[in-house]
């Protein structure tokens, strides 16, 4: 059973906005903390952003302002609206259930316990 399913991804010109959403089974969303993470071409996986239980929100250094992570209860769905984006934001952007709090080091992010998303592509042209 797929558990976390990303869509939104696309195509954009450099200074554009995409909204990645993520639909969640009931028992993934109910881990409590979600979040996203990207990993472009030739490039580690990157912590994008996460939002626990509590709507408490962290965002990696790069997303300076660009990025806002959201989530509805009533859908099991967590959503990432991204706005200016640059060509180095290309990549794939995987949705994550990372367990009932979220993961204080980036580290914890890739524990075998945690449950990915395929992704969803995002490509920026300059």
């Amino acid at each position: 059973q797929v558990q976390l399913i990303e869509s939104g991804g696309g195509s954009v010109q450099a200074g554009g906005s995409l909204r990645l959403s993520c639909q969640a089974s009931e028992y993934t969303f109910k881990s409590g903390c979600m979040g996203w993470f990207r990993q472009g071409p030739g490039k580690e996986r990157e912590v994008v952003a996460s939002i626990d239980d509590n709507g408490r929100i962290t965002y990696g250094d790069f997303v300076q302002g660009r990025f806002t992570i959201s989530k509805d209860r009533g859908k099991r769905a967590v959503y990432l609206q991204m706005n200016t984006l640059e060509p180095d934001d290309t990549a794939i952007y995987h949705c994550a259930a990372l367990g009932r709090f979220c993961p204080p080091r980036v580290e914890y992010w890739w524990l075998p316990s945690n449950i990915f998303g395929n992704g969803t592509l995002v490509t920026v042209d300059s």
